[in-house]
């Protein structure tokens, strides 16, 4: 009997799943885990030590600073849904995952993408009502507004990704193995059988892909007005770039290493080095959860000050 399959004459129903990402690590896994252990730990160093600040310190409880902690809270769920894995699966001899594991760990990692580009499209709105309508941005910005925007970028990827994992669910799978490190739902689509019906999966992937569009062209209609407000003064501009710039490098990191792994995923060559396949993969898992709290810690002037404040006061 496989490991991954219970077969009986032409059907199957997959219990396990190979990560077959795997098979070219396998000279190096040693060096590959302990680089992976201390670069998930400075993940996990950074982001938190960026939350405890702003949750310690009262003056920096305004809405940027909170959906700054909702950001790295974000990223720590996300790497928290890989690394772990990663790490046991470095020192297994077999590289598998449970069924609901895989859709769990899919879940995850696709909930984290959409999470991230619905809270930076609420951040782009609370830096257009900043500096386009200062008069006004408390009267919008209030507690309840911004809960209910907190609530929005979580719940709205939660809601959206449950249901297309709950189709995925209901999926006759025929294969087993899946050619990456971790699990992602349009892989786990593509292993149904020939007979499955994919369609309804495939036309809510597409209205996913559309929602998180007009996510990105809100945010670039709040930029187009930033950009022609901040004209006008050099006060904006100062605040500009102050505020709005971590933003900006967060997002376009963001959206280059995303899109990257979607033409990957649905366009790309089987024939490039797998050890290329499974950056490409994981690069989003990579990068964004360091640079980003690197950025808006070291370029946000209060909380730049508050941690050179930290670091004086240890040094008496």
């Amino acid at each position: 009997m496989n490991l991954c399959c219970l077969i009986m004459d032409n059907v199957s129903f997959v219990k396990v799943f190979i990560l077959s990402g795997f098979n070219e690590t396998i000279h190096y896994r040693v060096a590959l885990f302990a680089f992976t252990s201390l670069y998930y730990s400075l993940i996990l160093f950074f982001n938190i030590s960026l939350v405890m600040i702003i949750v310690l310190d009262e003056n920096l409880h305004e809405p940027m600073y909170v959906l700054l902690v909702s950001f790295c809270i974000n990223g720590l769920y996300g790497t928290t849904g890989f690394y772990p894995k990663f790490l046991l699966d470095l020192l297994s001899s077999s590289q598998v995952i449970s069924y609901e594991g895989c859709l769990i760990q899919a879940f995850i990692v696709y909930s984290f993408v959409c999470c991230d580009m619905s809270i930076l499209a609420v951040m782009a709105y609370d830096r257009y009502l900043a500096i386009c309508r200062p008069l006004h941005y408390h009267s919008f910005m209030t507690k309840r507004r911004l809960s209910q925007l907190v609530c929005f970028s979580w719940l709205t990827p939660f809601c959206i990704l449950s249901i297309s994992i709950m189709l995925t669910s209901k999926l006759k799978l025929c294969g087993s193995k899946i050619q990456k490190f971790f699990c992602v739902n349009w892989i786990i689509v593509k292993l149904a059988c020939s007979e499955a019906d994919t369609l309804s999966n495939s036309i809510f992937a597409y209205i996913t892909i559309v929602v998180y569009m007009c996510h990105g062209f809100f945010i670039i209609w709040t930029y187009m007005h930033l950009i022609k407000t901040c004209a006008r003064s050099k006060e904006d501009r100062v605040k500009f770039m102050q505020t709005c710039v971590p933003h900006l490098v967060s997002l376009t990191t963001f959206v280059i290493v995303i899109l990257i792994d979607l033409m990957y995923m649905r366009f790309g060559s089987a024939d490039l080095p797998q050890s290329l396949q499974n950056f490409i993969a994981i690069e989003f898992l990579l990068i964004p959860p360091v640079m980003n709290p690197l950025i808006y810690g070291f370029k946000l002037t209060k909380i730049r000050n508050r941690i050179l404040g930290l670091v004086c006061l240890r040094r008496k």
